[in-house]
């Protein structure tokens, strides 16, 4: 079975001190780090994913209801919109931007983009349209099997990973290798993960 490793939006912005921080985002950075290294061998495919907001409408906002609306973050450009060092040290080869121009909590929403860009709107959708895309990018591997890890577990991961699941991907998600916004949060994720067929396990 041909597996692929997404790595979602391990950026300073959702790390201790970034503008959405989640408690343990650094930790977790570090342990998907050690596991890319271990286990490197195992997969046909590597990527990671990025939170790489230009204009991202309503998704940002003044006075965010951290439901719909959010502070200002994942900029695009900016160090914190980067991939957290310890992510960066591995040296993936493909990096998909996302939610340029929209929201996007999925990774399938992204286009492959390996450079510091700021696109225009339209250069996001011709891409989009030439299929510079995380599904496309998957089938051409001949990927059948996905493991998802990556901040937050509550929010891009599970989104990312209920895609993956819709497109016909045998998914897991470990664990030890996310972390959500709050803990309740978390609980309900888990929940929708496991009643949409999703495998949650420990990476070890």
């Amino acid at each position: 079975m041909t597996k692929a490793l997404i790595v979602v939006d391990v950026q300073p912005t959702f790390c201790e001190s970034g503008e959405l921080g989640v408690a343990g985002g650094n930790a977790v950075a570090e342990r998907i780090a050690d596991y890319v290294n271990a286990h490197r061998s195992e997969y046909a495919y590597i990527a990671t994913t990025q939170d790489w907001h230009i204009e991202p409408g309503a998704h940002w906002s003044a006075e965010p209801d951290f439901v719909d609306t959010w502070p200002k973050h994942g900029a695009a450009g900016t160090l914190n919109a980067e991939l957290h060092p310890a992510i960066k040290a591995l040296n993936i080869e493909h990096h998909f931007k996302k939610g340029q121009y929209s929201a996007a909590y999925s990774g399938f929403e992204g286009i492959e983009d390996n450079t510091d860009r700021i696109q225009t709107r339209e250069e996001v959708e011709a891409e989009q349209s030439a299929g510079k895309t995380l599904a496309n990018a998957l089938k051409a591997a001949g990927v059948s099997r996905v493991d998802v890890v990556g901040i937050a577990e509550s929010h891009c991961v599970k989104d990312t990973a209920l895609d993956a699941k819709k497109l016909g991907f045998e998914v897991t998600v470990f664990e030890d290798l996310t972390v959500p916004v709050s803990e309740e949060l978390g609980v309900a994720a888990r929940k929708q993960m496991a009643a949409g067929g999703i495998t949650l396990a420990e990476s070890r």
